[in-house]
């Protein structure tokens, strides 16, 4: 007996030692932790100890709401239609066929032998999802992508625009953003605590369409610009900047509109210092299929420059000098490290398939987080508070032991949060303050059961044993049902639903863990130690 109790009582203090551990940088905070805490905190469970991460609603930050532009998506899907048209053509040895974009959704094709219409077919075939009508010159077709591909598109690139998004904010080093999609084309990011509001819109809204295109050397740009842009080229511009990073100015280039290959084939972004200059560059490297293609493209230009394009912008245009076989490239332009850290980050993360608007942009102060964690903390001081004194006036000397129960509840809840590094809310504030009303029910039940026993004139230790015993079904029942219900809230619910949700399932566990261990603990401790004859209940 004794033996058993003994475990008990170092499992109980164990899961307290280990709770107040994990509060402790929540407590004095991370600069203020003792000199020994260093030799403590490599033997604790990972992840190590960290302050209790504040939601949006405590800490404040930003709530963005982004509207995707969904007919942009629909034209960069014909545009890479346009270009899979003409590779397939090239393949059969179709020369001289143009594909020209006409509208955001429709592709003009044209064919100067009738001939090669006949021969197309068998690659048009594949293309069942675009409707197919003559055009009005002979030799021409008119391809259009259809209402139901157009829909699947939009709705395709609304839920990428999500995943993508929520990768660049991941590597941006966000604690708990919420990033969810709502209505048929936007979206809803919210980012607590963050410190560059700018930085991080700029990061977000970022198409990062990575392009490479060759450098259009018939004309110089003077000429372009005078207005003889040849057919197929365009003029795109290159930021000067000095060497505080301000834009000085811009240099314009004419490049062909053909692009020869674009991000999405990139495997690695890297930020990386040039030894000559000390300046900031990204390196990247190209899967197995854009390694090729950028050696292909390499060996057939040499002498020829090739420009490297972000989002309609022009940041190099190195001359190739020979092939390069190893798929690698630098993208350079006096960044500062920060941006090339974040130019790097969305390169990793993948170009958004149709750039997004910001259509609400809201920044929650702190000081409407302090009002809330202060409302928070008084109305759970003040209710436990009430319930404490409530069971030590009803049930006496057992109402003070169900009051310690309550407290290490509360504590042990508390170092869990620390210790999964779960993000506290306002929700999660109430969920708290219900698993105080839950924990002192359990401990009512218990007492009732006794009281029932020791009214039957049962000895102190039978009606103990008993009244645990009887309670112990009504408990689990009461507990499992409610653990269900924050189980199906965290599963559907979103941010501040799940904050809710995660306090309550934990208050749940550690509710029976207390309530069935903890006091029960006590009590068999009391009557093997001194015997007691008469409980106070």
């Amino acid at each position: 007996m004794k033996q058993a109790i003994g475990w008990r009582f170092s499992a109980v203090l164990l899961c307290a030692g280990l709770s107040l551990l994990y509060l402790l940088p929540s407590l004095v905070g991370p600069q203020r932790l003792p000199s020994w805490w260093g030799y403590v905190r490599p033997f604790l469970v990972t992840p190590a100890p960290e302050p209790i991460n504040l939601g949006l609603d405590l800490q404040g930050g930003m709530h963005l709401v982004l509207e995707v532009d969904t007919a942009q998506a629909v034209a960069s899907a014909v545009l890479r239609r346009a270009a899979e048209l003409r590779r397939a053509f090239e393949r059969e040895g179709l020369k001289g066929v143009t594909v020209e974009p006409q509208g955001g959704r429709t592709l003009r094709l044209r064919f100067p032998d009738p001939k090669d219409q006949e021969k197309a077919e068998t690659v048009l075939g594949a293309y069942r999802e675009m409707t197919r009508t003559d055009g009005e010159q002979p030799g021409e077709i008119l391809l259009r992508v259809s209402d139901a591909e157009a829909n699947r598109i939009t709705e395709a690139a609304v839920d990428q625009n999500v995943e993508k998004i929520r990768n660049r904010v991941d590597q941006f080093g966000v604690t708990e953003p919420l990033i969810q999609r709502e209505g048929a084309n936007r979206m809803v990011v919210q980012l607590p605590g963050i410190k560059d509001p700018q930085r991080a819109i700029n990061l977000i809204g970022q198409t990062a369409l990575l392009e490479f295109k060759l450098v259009d050397d018939r004309l110089s740009p003077k000429e372009a610009l005078a207005g003889k842009v040849p057919d197929g080229s365009e003029i795109l511009y290159q930021k000067m900047v000095d060497e505080k990073g301000n834009v000085v100015g811009r240099e314009p280039y004419l490049l062909e509109k053909k692009t020869l290959l674009t991000g999405g084939t990139l495997t690695s972004a890297e930020v990386r210092i040039n030894r000559d200059t000390n300046e900031a560059y990204v390196g990247i490297e190209f899967d197995r299929d854009g390694a090729r293609i950028f050696s292909e493209v390499t060996e057939k230009s040499v002498g020829r420059r090739l420009a490297i394009v972000l989002d309609g912008n022009v940041y190099s245009a190195p001359r190739i000098n020979e092939r390069i076989p190893a798929g690698q490239a630098q993208i350079t332009g006096r960044f500062k490290m920060e941006e090339a850290r974040d130019l790097a980050i969305v390169l990793r993360a993948g170009a958004l398939p149709a750039p997004v608007n910001i259509v609400s942009n809201l920044t929650v102060g702190p000081s409407l987080g302090q009002d809330s964690i202060a409302a928070g903390i008084r109305a759970s001081l003040l209710g436990g508070l009430l319930v404490i004194v409530l069971m030590a006036v009803y049930y006496r000397g057992s109402g003070l032991i169900a009051d310690g129960a309550l407290l290490l509840n509360l504590l042990l809840l508390m170092g869990a949060l620390a210790m999964i590094r779960a993000t506290l809310t306002l929700p999660g504030i109430a969920g708290i303050a219900l698993t105080i009303g839950m924990a002192v029910d359990s401990n009512v039940l218990i007492f009732e059961r006794i009281r029932e026993e020791l009214r039957l004139g049962k000895t102190v230790r039978a009606g103990i044993d008993a009244g645990y015993e009887k309670a112990w079904v009504a408990i689990i029942d009461s507990h499992v049902t409610t653990l269900i219900t924050a189980f199906a809230l965290f599963l559907f619910g979103s941010g501040p639903v799940k904050g809710f949700a995660v306090t309550l399932s934990l208050g749940v566990m550690i509710n029976l863990f207390t309530a069935i261990v903890g006091t029960k603990v006590v009590f068999d401790w009391l009557t093997a130690r001194y015997h007691i004859r008469r409980l106070s209940i």
